[in-house]
């Protein structure tokens, strides 16, 4: 006859489901360790195009890029805007790599490269002539942090149909860069002509005076921030990736929101 199992007390309770937590918490600690061990382990990608990254980060950045492009991303999908009296009045400042300084409207020209080889030069009045719009949305980082702001300018596929650049937008990718060419990105086709990508030359309805920009930025709603380059002074199109200067440090190519 077996003996009837005896009740344990409240207190042998208590302590057997603090063990079993512990037990579980430090399970999960030796293994978010070996984890991380073997992330700070492994082999760096081998330098290109992205550079910077531990090769199983670089994987899952990959993916993650296929996942947005694939399943996410759609020109009909609308970043949210808000009212114009939302906007914040003084807007936060970040890097000014490849955009130091003033550089007047009068000593700057938009350079457009074309896969003719024929290089289009652009005037600010010139693109000021064209539709103008503009967009209040919440502007992101990747730092963490966002503010709503308004921008003025010429949607990117304005300045396609204007200049007669449909042959060019056959192909995958538009790189961007200031006239220094200190900084550079890479924006793949689709994205560059989303009916919100803007060829910014106003802030808050002044134009632009050289702190985020100046005379004419990108603001591509759909990217973080360190796509938003502020200083163009060319426009160049490819089948391949074009070079992008935060992908050569670690950072997603595609950084999509």
């Amino acid at each position: 006859m077996k003996k009837p199992k005896r009740e344990l007390t409240i207190e042998q309770k208590i302590k057997r489901r603090n063990f079993i937590s512990f037990a579980i918490f430090g399970a999960g600690a030796v293994s978010t360790y070996t984890g991380w061990r073997w992330l700070y382990k492994s082999p760096n990608e081998i330098p290109g195009i992205t550079a910077g990254a531990h090769q199983p980060l670089r994987r899952a950045l990959n993916k993650t890029e296929l996942f947005f492009r694939r399943l996410i991303f759609n020109e009909n999908h609308l970043v949210k805007t808000y009212p114009r009296e939302m906007a914040a009045k003084k807007i936060r400042h970040n890097s000014d790599i490849g955009s130091e300084g003033k550089l007047p409207p009068e000593n700057w020209k938009l350079h457009v490269k074309k896969i003719s080889g024929e290089i289009l030069q652009i005037s600010l009045d010139e693109l000021m002539a064209l539709p103008k719009t503009g967009i209040t949305y919440n502007f992101k980082c990747v730092e963490g942090w966002d503010q709503i702001s308004h921008w003025e300018g010429v949607k990117f596929r304005d300045l396609i149909t204007h200049y007669q650049l449909h042959e060019e937008t056959r192909l995958g990718y538009v790189s961007f860069e200031t006239p220094d060419r200190k900084y550079y990105v890479g924006i793949d086709m689709p994205s560059a002509m989303h009916p919100q990508t803007l060829l910014a030359y106003q802030m808050n309805d002044e134009l632009l005076n050289g702190q985020h920009g100046q005379p004419l930025r990108l603001i591509i709603p759909i990217k973080y921030g360190i796509k938003n380059l502020k200083r163009i002074g060319t426009i160049a199109f490819s089948d391949s990736r074009p070079r992008d200067y935060w992908a050569e440090k670690g950072y997603d190519y595609y950084s999509g929101l």
